[in-house]
């Protein structure tokens, strides 16, 4: 008996079908094992994961396979994007035993959850080296049974050296210019100065450390940190990478150059690049910058939002390719050939100069994939913009990828403060009123009575999972900036609800992190990882999150907890600063105090209470706080005590107990925020 078709994960219901017998994560799983005397076998991996929907199809959907897998395993399958903290606990298990790790996650436990055998994706008959899955499945099968005191040895001392396993936590103090000066130098040694980005292939977007970046600029100054923030955004821009027609970014480039994508489209780099991209527009004017964000977040509520509000986790990489077989990038890549049906021969001709579609193609088959290898100015834009819509039409007639539609707090929190700044930065009220919606579904559906925080949702109904540090920290994140921007006290008050929840449950005595509340659900490790991977890590999160928070309410207890959670930065960012990104970034803003700018007005309408505002939200001043409303107002606390000038609006900095004296100009506003 198949018993995902109730679970509320996508993963999860596409191997619903299966003719696995397959069980959900849970005690009664392991209940089975010990009564049956049968190992587990742990599949993790996640909707958009293009090699597990190739093993599903090899030997999850196989019948002499499921029988084998029925009759001597019990089989757990479980959605890493639902479950990051068992993904995390097996993968650092996975990693330290073969040295790499990824999607599908292959791992054999005992009834007791402890790892003995590891893999990732093994194929239905040996090849390159690696054995089948059968192969597999015998050898475990064999060892279970005739060499069981081995591998209860082996599991056992693999459990030991993960519990043991200890964080170089680097002690309680931030870091100070001398860190992140040698982050800088770390980066720039990384740099790739031909084709922007860090490292070789694959290159992904480094979303993190750009914000770092940009914040280092506006504080130091440093032209180096700029250019290369400036020339990466731009190189993924052009790139493949980037979707030219209907915007948003893939999740990674497969070559040094940023042609070739793993096309599926996740929700927490679109959210993170827009961002990114935004600021970079607010610390230069470019107007690629401002084109990007905008279509991006033009992107994520066009394609990942979801009927309650929310935003949907992904798109797929795979799709039909017009002959019923599921082929990667076939929704987006083009040939010579299908550019002249859809535009006629001179058009078709105008576009392959101008996205780069060659006869041999940039992808498989003599396929390419679109970019901008050219400067735009060499061609006339009204053309260009029409070659597009016709383009974009004649591709939304392909079958379409796959939606992960499930909402996860986390990466809806960093939505969130993606639309509302891009929204108020580019005038798109529609944008902020976007970010709002998906705020009110996380309040009405993840937050409980005690404001505990569920995970996932998905139409409607919310998912069993607790809320794992990441979710709180990134949902507060969102909810900060969406005071900022709307003026509105409410998310203020909810963004210290789930904060409280931080220092109460995710906070030990020394004052690190851990991923899960310590009344979480008990893993044979308790997860904990300070390192960015591709979004930012709970640990720096929750330093950013208490950072804004307490410059906006003067709460003691969430700076302390800041400043001492910034410690892991302080013995990270000189050594590996591309994977503390967001922990740099969020040193910078402590660093600059973070700035404290109260807006009054008469109203909120008043338009020179408005224009104050906007100037106060284009500050670049590292991860400056801003609270706009009504003079005499307690909707927030830094406008307690903040009279107006002469009867107008004014605006008030202030950074380390010390403020400036009130200005009416916002000139002067922008000059006060950008020293």
């Amino acid at each position: 008996m198949n018993r995902l078709a109730h679970e509320t994960s996508p993963y999860l219901l596409q191997h619903a079908d299966n003719p696995v017998d397959w069980w959900p994560w849970s005690p009664e799983a392991f209940d089975e094992a010990r009564r049956t005397n049968r190992p587990v076998l742990l599949s993790v991996g996640y909707s958009s994961c293009h090699w597990c929907h190739v093993m599903a199809h090899e030997s999850f959907e196989d019948q002499p396979t499921a029988d084998y897998l029925n009759e001597n395993f019990v089989s757990v399958k479980v959605d890493r994007e639902e479950r990051p903290d068992v993904d995390a606990v097996y993968m650092e298990a996975v990693q330290a035993a073969t040295g790499q790790g990824g999607w599908p996650m292959t791992v054999f436990l005992t009834p007791d959850a402890e790892p003995f055998y590891f893999g990732t994706y093994f194929p239905p008959a040996p090849r390159h080296g690696m054995p089948s899955f059968r192969q597999v499945l015998e050898g475990v099968r064999s060892a279970w049974t005739d060499r069981r005191d081995e591998v209860a040895e082996v599991a056992g001392k693999i459990t030991r050296d993960l519990s043991q396993r200890q964080i170089d936590y680097g002690g309680t103090e931030a870091p100070g210019e001398e860190e992140l000066s040698g982050a800088l130098l770390g980066l720039t040694r990384e740099y790739d100065p031909q084709r922007g980005g860090f490292g070789g292939a694959p290159k992904f977007p480094p979303s993190m450390a750009l914000e770092f970046l940009l914040r280092h600029h506006a504080r130091t100054g440093s032209e180096g940190a700029l250019e290369m923030a400036r020339d990466t955004c731009e190189r993924m821009a052009r790139g493949g990478i980037y979707d030219q027609l209907a915007g948003g970014f893939a999740r990674y480039s497969v070559d040094r150059d940023w042609v070739v994508p793993h096309f599926e489209k996740m929700l927490y780099d679109n959210a993170l690049l827009c961002r990114v991209y935004a600021h970079l527009w607010r610390s230069t004017g470019s107007e690629l910058a401002r084109r990007v964000a905008v279509e991006t977040a033009d992107f994520l509520v066009r394609e990942l939002r979801t009927n309650e509000g929310g935003f949907a986790s992904a798109l797929d990489a795979d799709s039909d390719d017009g002959t019923g077989k599921h082929v990667e990038g076939a929704f987006y890549v083009w040939t010579p050939e299908q550019l002249t049906e859809v535009l006629g021969a001179a058009d078709a001709e105008l576009a392959a100069q101008y996205f780069g579609v060659t006869e041999d193609g940039t992808f498989e088959e003599g396929q390419s994939v679109l970019q901008l290898p050219q400067s735009e100015g060499a061609f006339d834009a009204e053309k260009i913009e029409s070659v597009k819509s016709r383009l974009l039409d004649a591709r939304s007639q392909r079958p379409a990828p796959g939606r992960d539609d499930k909402v996860v707090a986390a990466w809806n929190g960093l939505a969130i403060a993606a639309l509302a700044e891009t929204g108020a930065y580019f005038d798109r009220p529609d944008l902020v009123e976007a970010a709002v919606s998906a705020a009110d579904l996380l309040v009405r559906l993840h937050l409980d009575e005690h404001a505990k925080l569920a995970r996932t949702s998905k139409d409607g109904q919310v998912g069993a999972n607790a809320g794992v540090l990441e979710d709180y920290a990134d949902v507060a994140e969102g909810f900060l900036a969406l005071a900022s921007v709307t003026g509105e006290g409410v998310w203020l008050e909810f963004a210290g609800f789930l904060l409280d929840h931080v220092l109460a449950g995710f906070v030990d005595e020394s004052g690190a992190l851990y991923d899960t509340a310590s009344d979480a659900e008990q893993l044979i490790r308790r997860p904990q990882d300070p390192t960015d991977n591709a979004a930012p890590s709970g640990w720096t999160a929750a330093a950013g999150a208490l950072l804004s928070y307490a410059a906006q309410t003067g709460a003691e207890p969430h700076r302390t907890a800041a400043e001492r959670a910034l410690g892991v930065v302080k013995a990270l960012g000189p050594r590996v600063p591309r994977f503390i990104g967001w922990g740099l970034a969020v040193a910078e803003a402590y660093l600059d105090g973070p700035r404290e700018v109260a807006v009054v007005g008469p109203s909120l309408g008043d338009e020179s209470a408005k224009a104050l505002h906007r100037t106060a939200l284009l500050g670049t001043a590292p991860g400056a706080v801003v609270a706009f409303g009504v003079a005499g107002s307690d909707e927030l606390p830094l406008l307690a005590d903040r009279p107006l000038v002469d009867g107008g609006p004014a605006a008030y900095v202030c950074r380390n107990f010390t403020c400036d004296a009130p200005t009416t100009d916002p000139e002067r506003l922008r000059t006060a925020l950008t020293r």
